[in-house]
């Protein structure tokens, strides 16, 4: 007996102790990132922090220490199979990922069928599997930054083998640009799929900025490629040319972004260059320059574009010469997202809102460097100041400084907090650091003209801010700042629109009907509506102005149709007892449950009447099946169900006292009922015989109570002096009216169960046939 409890658990001990181990470290809390951070933010923060806690440089104690753990997390992170691994499975190494069920190993030879089965799976599939709260949380915010390819699968797809490997090949190009990819089984994810709206496999869907489009061509590369690119809005990237590139460059300061152009010799514009503009559509204003034209030549001559590479340049205050350029024979995604992300505001942008605002000048955090921000406060007439300060930005560019400025027209609240009573009136600058809850400390330095003396007298406060940052004397907290782009939302809502047009129209096209019904069901059903509304006016105008004859066969016709007995419907509750208790519940087929009623010979009337009106409504499933148990018979199975619960039933009920049964005597005492035990009448189970596990309702009383009584009106006591009949007849009158509502909210729980949101109580075994006999 003792070796037969040590094996078990030595078993429990190396089944349960791997599942539940942790990784080594976060690499996303090590680096201070977000999961959701791009790669050249990665690399960005990896060289800073690399540079500052390397051990030749940093003497602390555990400096080496963090190093190995920035490389480490560098390594993971920089790698996109090793990060999507730690994102789905929180592992760091190369193993095979594994769940709580996937203990056991089994040869994966041994059930070899050609099929998609989960055995055939690959761990790229595995890679790419997504689940409900994950497409909710992740996916959808995600895809307002990137398109995403779903496929929807599942197991013994025989069509799903046929498009595998071009599916496979189109998505390493495809993940290679950027594109997000994602596997819906749904045999697994039934909810996601319902959700998508795929009712047939294997489906091929895309998702851009929560916007779900079905993919209806033959499955080819060259046609998945496209259906990726036509996900994205029209008017990303503008074509430029000799004629419109100085409308195109100048407009950075009216939108308040830097331009990208793109020059290339193809004469469509590639789809990488679409994926970037999308990504960084909201800082960044893309253009294509197409080479092979002649309406380019002037173009390329400006900036000097060599025609035998493509080549990337971004233009910022200056029109004329590039703040940054690039040029390779292939751009790959990681050379144009770091590219991109180096440059993406202005040298001295506009501060347009709060949450550019946030950006720019962060708050101040204790484990990074401090940000000062250098605010010019001015108006729209001061250009040559504000020329002046960008060239004096340009000069001084620093980490831990940020240029930028505030019109004070647009940001009147702000301004007014920044400008104190004492200082002179704009354009005025500012040195600010902000601090948590909205406070910021700050320092006014003085005019700003654009002279000479106006760029010393800031040189100076900048070098003695590095070396004593106690000079930003004071401190205010600041208003949240106005959207200056917030007329924008109509335009942005009318191009919504016509792209949701476009999609519909596209999907009538295509005979897509099954996802067009509700739509069209909806249009029918208004114009049903309508045409029946006017008919039925025209025909009460016409009938108004003549006289209505009474027939008395006409009378007698309504009354014997309305005397008819009209059809009842009911619900098929069958009793669980030692007969039914095998069919009804040890072999129940998988995915069907068996709602059980508990009640007593003294409530069996009331509760199934009510139990039959609470979940009619629920009859038409065919994996629902309805039972009563009589708890009377049947108190021996009732507590060993709940003893074998793995996890504790909450119950918490009240015991059958003699003011509670209606049969009790009139004349018996309290003490008189040695019987007394727990109340189970009105509970309700939903019991799982393939899964052994139960989901409980339990009965609230949700009806009024009973007005009391107009006899203790009388304060002479008369009502004491009432024969025990009186009282009796009251009491069972009580009794069954809270009887009554004990299923009050059991529709509530049924929809919750439907939902699978209820907790589940697992058991190992059900009781045996003979806890079920008859007592």
């Amino acid at each position: 007996m003792a070796s037969w409890w040590w094996t078990w658990l030595v078993l429990v001990l190396v089944l349960v102790l791997p599942s539940e181990s942790g990784p080594e470290l976060d690499p996303y809390k090590v680096l201070g990132l977000s999961p959701k951070v791009s790669q050249a933010e990665i690399k960005r923060v990896y060289k800073r922090l690399a540079k500052e806690w390397h051990p030749d440089k940093n003497k602390a104690p555990g400096a080496e220490d963090m190093f190995i753990q920035i490389s480490k997390s560098y390594e993971v992170l920089s790698n996109e199979d090793k990060r999507a691994r730690f994102d789905r499975y929180g592992q760091l190494d190369d193993a095979q990922p594994f769940s709580r069920r996937d203990n056991f190993y089994f040869d994966e030879t041994f059930f070899s069928f050609p099929f998609n089965g989960k055995n055939q799976r690959d761990f790229g599939e595995n890679k790419h599997a997504l689940h409900f709260t994950q497409y909710v949380q992740q996916v959808v915010p995600d895809s307002h930054r990137r398109p995403y390819l779903i496929k929807i699968t599942s197991d013994w797809c025989f069509n799903c083998i046929h498009i595998e490997p071009v599916w496979k090949e189109a998505v390493l190009q495809l993940e290679a640009l950027g594109v997000g990819v994602g596997v819906v089984d749904v045999g697994n994810e039934r909810r996601l799929a319902n959700h998508l709206g795929a009712h047939r496999t294997p489906s091929i869907l895309g998702l851009v900025s929560g916007r779900v489009s079905f993919f209806h061509y033959a499955v080819a590369k060259e046609h998945l490629l496209q259906f990726v690119e036509d996900l994205l809005p029209q008017r990303l990237v503008e074509r430029v040319n000799d004629k419109n590139h100085l409308q195109f460059l100048g407009s950075w300061h009216e939108l308040n972004k830097p331009h990208v152009l793109l020059f290339d010799q193809v004469p469509t514009v590639p789809l990488l260059f679409k994926l970037t503009a999308f990504s960084h559509r909201d800082r960044l204003q893309f253009g294509y320059v197409d080479q092979g034209v002649s309406e380019t030549s002037e173009l390329q001559r400006k900036f000097n574009v060599n025609t035998y590479a493509p080549t990337m340049l971004v233009l910022k205050e200056s029109t004329d010469k590039p703040a940054d350029i690039i040029q390779a024979k292939e751009l790959k995604k990681p050379i144009v997202d770091e590219f991109v992300s180096n440059n993406r505001f202005l040298n001295v942008p506009r501060l347009v809102n709060q949450e550019l605002f946030d950006e720019l000048c962060p708050v101040k955090q204790f484990h990074r460097r401090r940000k000062f921000c250098v605010l010019l406060i001015t108006d729209e007439e001061n250009t040559f100041g504000h020329q002046a300060f960008v060239s004096f930005a340009s000069a001084n560019s620093k980490e831990v400084l940020r240029f930028t400025y505030v019109y004070q027209r647009l940001q009147q609240p702000l301004c007014e907090v920044l400008l104190l009573n004492s200082a002179p009136p704009p354009p005025q600058v500012l040195i600010l650091e902000r601090r948590g809850a909205g406070k910021a400390l700050f320092k006014p330095v003085s005019q700003w003209n654009g002279s000479e003396d106006d760029k010393l007298h800031l040189k100076e406060a900048l070098q003695r801010l590095q070396t004593d940052a106690s000079i930003l004397s004071h401190e205010s907290t600041l208003p949240e700042l106005n959207n200056e782009f917030a007329a924008v939302f109509v335009l942005r809502w009318f191009y919504a629109s016509c792209d949701y047009l476009s999609d519909v129209i596209e999907d009538i096209l295509h005979n897509n009907w099954r996802e067009m019904m509700p739509l069209l069901s909806l249009i029918f059903s208004a114009l049903f509506i309508l045409f029946g509304t006017v008919v039925v006016q025209a025909f009460s105008d016409s009938s108004e102005d003549k006289p209505t004859k009474f027939k008395p066969k006409d009378v007698s016709a309504t009354i014997a149709t309305s005397s008819r007995t009209p059809k009842k419907n009911f619900v098929e509750v069958t009793e669980l007892t030692d007969i039914t208790y095998v069919s009804n519940l040890v072999r129940l087929r998988p995915g069907h449950l068996n709602i059980v009623l508990v009640l007593s010979d003294a409530s069996k009337n009331i509760l199934l009447s009510k139990f039959g009106k609470e979940v009619y409504s629920f009859s038409g499933s065919e994996t629902l099946h309805f039972s009563f148990l009589n708890i009377d018979k049947h108190m021996t199975w009732m507590r060993a169900l709940l003893d074998q619960a793995q996890d504790p039933v909450p119950l918490d009920l009240e015991e059958d006292g003699p003011d509670q049964r209606p049969d009790q005597r009139p004349d018996q005492r309290p003490d008189q009922r040695p019987d007394q035990r727990p109340d189970y009448s009105g509970i309700v189970m939903a019991l799982n015989g393939h899964k052994k596990y139960l989901c409980l309702f339990k009965p609230v009383y949700t009806g009024e109570e009973s007005s009391k009584s107009s006899d203790d009106e009388d304060g002479s006591g008369r009502s004491r002096t009432r024969d025990d009949h009186r009282k009796s007849s009251r009491s069972r009158t009580q009794w069954t009216l809270q009887l009554h509502h004990k299923l009050d909210r059991l529709g509530l729980w049924m929809e919750r169960l439907l939902e699978g949101t209820l907790p589940r109580y697992y058991l190992p075994a059900w009781p045996g046939v003979e806890a079920i006999s008859p007592m």
